[in-house]
């Protein structure tokens, strides 16, 4: 067994060092305030402290859905949470969400469109790689839950497929 003289770094600790340099660049890339990278044997977590002062941003539309209150239901009644939605498509990884693949085009998806198994959903932008969010399945998309150009974390709920 050899042992590292104090103070060398050896490339396990170089990598991991590299890893948190880029995962603090996609919280600042996103402005989300926390990231987890996860490989069952090797977790980081990298998590910023947001200052005393803080900007007002504007609050978030709330989501898209097709679900009509007509049957006279108490109107403060709460919604389901879409994250337990059988049909709930998840994000997976930490991203920007983008629903159209450019700004002036339309929509991969809106709230009523029919979908095919594997059809593009939305796009995640993660490290400068624009990833496709395919459809698990086929059926009628209920509920859109993310704006365009909105941070998404892992495992978010983006989209209702019913």
């Amino acid at each position: 067994m050899t042992k590292e003289p104090k103070g060398s770094a050896n490339s396990s600790d170089e990598i991991k060092s590299e890893l948190v340099r880029q995962l603090a660049t996609i919280l600042d890339e996103t402005e989300l305030s926390e990231i987890e990278y996860d490989t069952g044997t090797l977790r980081i977590r990298v998590a910023r402290q947001l200052g005393q002062t803080s900007v007002a941003l504007p609050a978030a539309p709330p989501p898209q859905t097709l679900q009509p209150n007509a049957s006279g239901a108490d109107p403060t009644e709460r919604v389901p949470d879409p994250s337990a939605h059988p049909g709930a498509v998840k994000a997976p990884m930490v991203g920007v969400a983008y629903l159209a693949s450019e700004p002036d085009t339309p929509p991969f998806a809106k709230i009523g469109d029919k979908v095919a198994q594997g059809q593009t959903l939305l796009l995640i932008e993660a490290m400068k790689t624009f990833n496709p969010v395919p459809a698990p399945k086929a059926g009628t998309v209920t509920a859109i839950l993310v704006t365009d150009g909105q941070p998404v974390e892992f495992d978010q709920p983006l989209v209702v497929i019913d």
